[in-house]
């Protein structure tokens, strides 16, 4: 087997609704109900499933809510950005710093989000392979 691309990450959460509300406000992604009661939230062709804690299922019960760690890409730059976390009151983890991604050097900024999770929020360097 090879495995061709990433369909999506789920994320253990205390509060769907915060946890919503932290991802429209701060990153523009888009929340999506897609039966009742089960959230996820999109950007570009991507998706985090939201997975309260309360409700689990058996086959995550070893998932808590801060035990997540992602990288999402953006055009937008990421020394502005962390300018904004800041004005925002959101800690800043580490960077602006290089890093290497998926297909090349990124430069990146972390923070978490309401329940821990750490975000790392990225561009690609000039002369890298990596996608925006």
């Amino acid at each position: 087997m090879k495995i061709a691309s990433l369909d999506h990450i789920v994320l253990c959460v205390a509060r769907v609704d915060r946890t919503i509300e932290f991802y429209q406000r701060l990153l523009g992604m888009e929340a999506r109900e897609e039966r009742p009661g089960k959230w996820s939230l999109h950007f570009g062709s991507n998706k985090i499933s939201l997975q309260e804690a309360g409700s689990v299922p058996d086959i995550a019960r070893s998932t808590v809510p801060g035990s997540g760690n992602f990288c999402v890409l953006t055009r937008d730059p990421v020394v502005q950005f962390s300018e904004e976390l800041r004005s925002l009151g959101i800690e800043i983890v580490a960077g602006p710093g290089e890093r290497e991604g998926a297909t090349g050097k990124l430069l990146s900024v972390y923070f978490r989000d309401p329940d821990g999770n750490l975000v790392e929020v990225s561009n690609p360097l000039p002369d890298s392979a990596a996608e925006t």
